[in-house]
């Protein structure tokens, strides 16, 4: 398995986008100490109680209904997570509109067994990583206004610009691992 090999690599933290794909993988990663597993996909709320089994950290809250429903499924140590925020207009990305962070941020502190991180972004793809950049400075933008230390946002093709928006969170699986190959 992939994530093993990673492991052995000196590799502690992997990002997983289905909960019910990387729930027969995380049986099997057991003898992993110290790994932490980071739920990057859209989460459904018929799947939150699953999701906060397996995972550590879930970048997806996009709603106080879904906090709330984690917070509920979340195990007395409880679970970190970031806010998604959509700042594109593409109907394809999913998150909290920018005007609705504050209250969702004010929620999700409500939860007691959830610790929200910070926030994250999908920008509208582009071979250009230059485009990603007013993506990123708006949600560090908002992560200032809302006092919260980190921000999940960048992938494979503008890590770099991310980075030097301030991103303390990357998601590289393409340029570690290759291509998404759905069968694994």
């Amino acid at each position: 398995m992939v994530i093993r090999d990673a492991y052995a690599l000196g590799l502690r933290d992997f990002g997983e986008n289905y909960v019910q794909e990387f729930e027969t993988k995380r049986a099997e990663l057991s003898d992993c100490p110290g790994a932490r597993y980071h739920f990057i996909g859209h989460l459904q709320s018929n799947k939150t109680k699953k999701a906060a089994e397996i995972f550590d950290v879930i970048h997806t809250v996009d709603s106080a209904k879904i906090a709330r429903r984690l917070d509920g499924d979340a195990a007395d140590a409880g679970i970190q997570v970031l806010i998604e925020v959509k700042l594109s207009t593409e109907l394809s990305k999913a998150g909290a509109a920018p005007g609705e962070v504050p209250a969702l941020v004010e929620a999700i502190r409500g939860c007691p067994h959830l610790r929200l991180l910070g926030l994250m972004t999908m920008p509208p793809w582009s071979d250009d990583a230059e485009r990603s950049r007013p993506y990123f400075a708006r949600l560090r933008e908002l992560a200032a206004q809302n006092s919260l230390q980190h921000l999940s946002m960048g992938m494979s093709h503008d890590l770099e610009v991310a980075i030097e928006e301030g991103a303390t969170i990357v998601r590289v699986g393409t340029a570690l691992f290759g291509p998404r190959n759905k069968a694994t």
